[in-house]
């Protein structure tokens, strides 16, 4: 069933890269929404994270949504791999390739979820376009590449995706420098799903969880009060 709810996606990188499962587990535990997983592949970003094998090694570990974030191009040659790896929904950028209208039709194909996402400098002309072949549009509020970047307010990019959306079931989410400070922003302008990283997992461990669950409930709530 969709909704707008606030839900807030931890992401992974922040984690502890040597307890992915228990991690996965604990944040869920503490209130996570969804698990947000950023594949990079050192060259549409400089950074170098996850395959496949990997989503599919923890997927066995998250009861709710994995949310996969492909900043990786070309992206179409994978999609198949991270949809057998068991992820949700696969969001592709716009800006990774010439056909990106292709490769929402891929991601669907699969029967997955598909999301487009959109670097800072990429306006929202295109999107017209797409938004029938997406059910997520994630805005970056950094440049991709690495965790912990410090936010770039892209409120006016998102009360324009949110004109656009109208009443399409298509979320919008907010990925890069999503604080308690910076989630009532973006919540008020629109945004329903929030990526966190070292937000969450800041303070925590497997070993003591609750300082992630604090951490999510107190984005979750600036973010609320700002939706209304």
């Amino acid at each position: 069933m969709f909704d707008r709810r606030i839900k807030i996606a931890p992401s992974i990188l922040s984690a502890d890269f040597a307890n992915f499962g228990a991690e996965c587990r604990a944040i869920e535990a503490q209130g996570a929404d969804w698990v947000h997983v950023d594949v990079m592949d050192g060259h549409f970003v400089p950074n170098l994270t996850f395959g496949p094998a990997m989503c599919a090694a923890i997927r066995p570990h998250i009861d709710g949504v994995m949310d996969v974030h492909l900043m990786i191009a070309p992206v179409d040659p994978f999609i198949d791999a991270y949809a057998n790896a068991g992820a949700d929904i696969i969001t592709a950028h716009l800006e990774a390739g010439p056909h990106i209208h292709r490769t929402l039709q891929a991601i669907r194909a699969t029967g997955k979820k598909a999301g487009l996402a959109l670097n800072p400098g990429t306006g929202t002309d295109a999107v017209a376009h797409l938004i029938d072949l997406c059910d997520l549009i994630c805005v970056m509020t950094v440049n991709p590449g690495f965790g912990g970047q410090k936010f770039i307010d892209m409120t006016a990019k998102i009360r324009d995706l949110r004109r656009l959306i109208g009443d399409r079931p298509v979320h919008i989410e907010i990925d890069g420098g999503v604080t308690p400070e910076t989630a009532p922003l973006v919540a008020a302008a629109g945004a329903d799903v929030l990526v966190a990283g070292s937000a969450v997992f800041k303070g925590g461990s497997v070993s003591n969880p609750a300082p992630y669950g604090a951490n999510i409930a107190a984005i979750r709530q600036a973010a609320e009060r700002a939706q209304g």
